[in-house]
């Protein structure tokens, strides 16, 4: 099988000129978004390791 660099480069550019890039401000908030998810689950695994890490230290004495 032969290899083209330069057309496996065109069409590339061609496909990446077809994604719909989302804009500054859609970015942010949705980055936003997921530091506020990730956030939230660590503290629930936090409080979850926590709680378990008690009960343990209860049953062990």
């Amino acid at each position: 099988m032969k290899v083209n660099p330069a057309k496996y480069l065109r069409e590339v550019r061609q496909e990446v000129s077809k994604v719909t890039w989302p804009s500054k401000k859609e970015t942010f908030t949705t980055s936003g978004i997921v530091l506020v998810v990730i956030s939230i689950a660590a503290v629930i695994l936090m409080l979850l390791d926590q709680f378990f890490a008690f009960i343990v230290r209860v049953i062990l004495g």
